[in-house]
């Protein structure tokens, strides 16, 4: 008879997880869930920017008169690894813009700030300064060295994007 009621305890435990994920999955069917939609929030870059344009050893790039449409997403800067400042966007589009400035060793941060993007022939001149570009897989990239940094304006966004937002960077 105890053989007889361990069998049914298994069985009724096994029907009760069927109907819980039942209802679980009903409930997910039911309830709003699009995670895509999730707004990224807009950070004002306006603090670090001034401790950045005070601490650093060269002239800190941010853009100014873009639209309203480019969000400014995140903000950084460390004084303490070679004066990295980091500044991203997202694009009307909805694409990724990001401004990396280092005094660290060229080679070495462009790899990192482009993703490994490839050295193209192409150079640009915006501004008075040449840009060269850089082809990649997750990221294309515009390249300025310039004062003893390394200026990077790279992400998802079109080579167009990014020229708009190197045209529209300003260091005082």
């Amino acid at each position: 008879m105890a053989g007889r009621q361990g069998n049914q305890t298994v069985k009724n435990m096994l029907w009760s997880l069927v109907v819980i994920a039942l209802v679980a999955g009903v409930i997910y069917l039911f309830i709003p869930h699009d995670e895509s939609k999730t707004p990224v929030k807009r950070v004002d870059y306006r603090v670090e920017l001034l401790t950045a344009r005070r601490a650093a050893a060269y002239p800190v790039a941010a853009p100014e008169g873009l639209s309203k449409e480019w969000k400014p997403t995140s903000v950084r800067y460390n004084g303490a690894d070679h004066d990295k400042w980091h500044l991203g966007f997202l694009d009307p589009d909805g694409e990724y813009v990001v401004i990396k400035q280092s005094t660290e060793k060229s080679a070495r941060f462009i790899d990192d700030a482009t993703r490994e993007a490839v050295r193209t022939d192409t150079v640009e001149k915006v501004g008075g300064r040449d840009w060269r570009r850089y082809k990649g897989t997750t990221y294309d990239a515009l390249v300025s060295t310039e004062k003893g940094a390394t200026t990077v304006v790279a992400g998802t966004a079109s080579f167009g994007q990014l020229t708009k937002m190197v045209e529209a960077l300003k260091t005082s």
